[in-house]
């Protein structure tokens, strides 16, 4: 499996470091040095690149600021990579080049790939990439939500299956929440809207209005508002193409083309041009008395009440009403009245709706307790074998007496599900709260990991946590600080052998001032201070061969060059190798 690793750091102006650049690599890295040398400022930078609190009383005195740079490589596709790259982030070569620059006067920024970031982003981007294990900045497993879900991959299928099952009945009540909460909550609204639109209903449905009737009526009203002058108009053009019966000599147009026809009905057989001219005369002459006739029906047909002209003004006024509210004309008027029928019956049937989610509520509601109680048998399960598992490598890690145990509770809460006759809180991942408790020592109370261990106890906790989560929680980069606190001799030899356990699921940085954990280290780099009390380039650098031996000769006996230290620091470095 690929895995982030932490190639580099440089670190400028921080604390003791004037400017220095820590190379580390895959598998386990041991970062040692005299007391007060700037070892614990690999740590501090480590938390700065990860969105730690920026504190102004770690830039250097006489240095404007602090910078912190670092490379980390990320396999393509991961989550970190994916939430940089939406932040705008450029990868270099496959990784991420993270900065975070502190001023004297307390200022922070960060930069992610080159683009400027909120701290926040590398937060959490450290959630995937890091876990830190320090005296004062202790992240990952502290988590409860981490805890819990770190416990989950612990026991498997256990787990994964009755929670996938519990999920699913999770997303289908909510589902039914919402859409039951939407129609109760809004029930004044609705009821509102169900009465508008009956109202309107109402006030079209005692119209009757007829598709396409606002037209005809408006055709309808002008032909009576100008019926005389329509009349006299008919009764003109009529007497001008049929002539007046009270005026026999008058010409009229049918008279004047039959005569033309008659004219030409006489010669036709002498030219067939001509005969075709006669038949076109008879078209016509047929035509203005087809017209005539027309004009004729239209004037006796014509309506002049006064009464119908009222009547049909009276329905264009109602008419008028409707389309004031409802639509630009009669058409749109009885659309929306289509529409709003719809809408009513589904309003109308809210009550009905109410009552079939409601019963569905409760069946997803009792479903979902059920599987919730066997989501939290399968942790219980899976809790006692972790917490046995974890107290017997603390055993090994000089804490022998220490027992740990995790507390798996649950919330009372009126509004959530019924587990076990309690009615309690939930959530897309059950109802359980996980977390660790420690008992240090015979007759302590258990407390959570956090309350219950010192400094150095807590990271040793958190290095058998790791130990037992890896592989199942993995994290690409552990780095730990004063994990080897207070112990020495066979336990501090444990504690490097878990160390290089741990390192072979993922990277593993650690500060240490003891010789036992550094021989077991794939890689041991040296912090050491100039005589003007910093450190620089040259301060930080890999020890391989006689200069190793040297500073283990140094951390065992404080003598580099005792040849009793030397031969003790050799016989070290063979044990953990023959281990590994």
């Amino acid at each position: 499996m690929v895995c982030s690793v932490l190639e580099e750091m440089r670190i400028r102006s921080l604390g003791v470091i004037d400017d220095a650049v820590v190379e580390l690599s895959p598998g386990f890295t041991a970062v040692t040095g005299e007391t007060g040398a700037g070892k614990t400022m690999v740590v501090t930078s480590l938390g700065l690149l990860l969105g730690g609190r920026a504190d102004p009383a770690l830039v250097r005195i006489g240095a404007q600021k602090a910078v912190v740079e670092g490379r980390i490589s990320v396999p393509a596709g991961a989550t970190a990579v994916v939430r940089a790259e939406e932040a705008g982030a450029e990868l270099d070569d496959g990784a991420l080049l993270i900065s975070r620059t502190v001023s004297a006067e307390g200022r922070s920024r960060a930069h992610l790939g080159g683009r400027s970031v909120p701290v926040g982003l590398l937060a959490e981007l450290a959630d995937d990439l890091v876990a830190v294990h320090g005296q004062t900045d202790q992240q990952g497993l502290l988590k409860l939500s981490r805890q819990r879900g770190a416990l989950d991959r612990y026991a498997g299928d256990a787990v994964a299956v009755p929670l996938a099952k519990y999920g699913e009945a999770y997303r289908r009540l909510r589902a039914v929440a919402v859409e039951l909460d939407e129609i109760t909550t809004r029930a004044r609204e609705r009821a509102q809207e169900a009465d508008m639109l009956r109202y309107g209903l109402d006030e079209i449905a005692a119209v009757e209005p007829r598709p396409g009737e606002d037209a005809e009526l408006a055709e309808e009203a002008e032909r009576l508002g100008h019926a005389e002058a329509l009349s006299s108009a008919a009764t003109a053009a009529h007497a001008a193409l049929a002539g007046n019966p009270e005026d026999p000599e008058s010409i009229d147009a049918q008279a004047l083309v039959a005569g033309a026809h008659r004219a030409l009905e006489a010669v036709r057989a002498h030219d067939p041009a001509l005969g075709a001219l006669a038949e076109r005369i008879g078209e016509v002459g047929i035509l203005l008395g087809d017209v005539a006739g027309e004009l004729a029906g239209y004037a006796g047909d014509l309506d002049a009440d006064p009464l119908r002209l009222a009547a049909v003004e009276e329905r264009r006024a109602a008419l008028t009403a409707l389309t004031r509210k409802y639509g630009d004309d009669v058409n749109a008027v009885l659309a929306w009245a289509e529409r709003s029928a719809a809408r009513l019956t589904e309003l109308d049937g809210d009550d009905e709706r109410i009552g079939e989610l409601t019963a569905e509520r409760d069946a997803l509601s009792a479903e979902l307790g059920g599987l919730a109680q066997a989501l939290t048998e399968a942790r219980a399960e899976a809790a006692e074998r972790f917490a046995a598992a974890v107290t017997a490598e603390l055993a090994s890690l000089a804490m022998p007496h220490a027992r740990v145990s995790i507390d798996i509770r649950q919330t009372e809460d009126p509004e959530g599900v019924e587990v076990g006759g309690r009615t309690v809180a939930y959530g897309p991942s059950g109802v359980d709260e996980v977390e660790l408790l420690l008992a240090p020592h015979p007759g302590a109370p258990p407390r959570p990991i956090a309350k219950g261990a010192s400094g150095g106890e807590l990271s040793r906790v958190m290095l058998a946590v790791e130990v037992v989560f890896a592989g199942t929680d993995p994290v690409p980069t552990y780095l730990f600080d004063e994990v080897d606190a207070g112990v020495g001799g066979k336990a501090a030899v444990e504690i490097g052998r878990r160390l290089a356990k741990l390192a072979r699921n993922g990277q593993v940085v650690v500060v240490t001032h003891l010789p036992q954990v550094a021989a077991f280290a794939d890689r041991q780099l040296l912090v050491e201070k100039t005589s003007d009390g910093s450190v620089t380039r040259s301060g930080v650098k890999v020890l391989e061969g006689e200069d190793r031996i040297r500073e283990l000769s140094r951390m065992l006996a404080g003598q580099e060059d005792s040849e009793a230290a030397r031969a003790h620091a050799e016989e070290l470095l063979a044990t953990a190798r023959a281990d590994q």
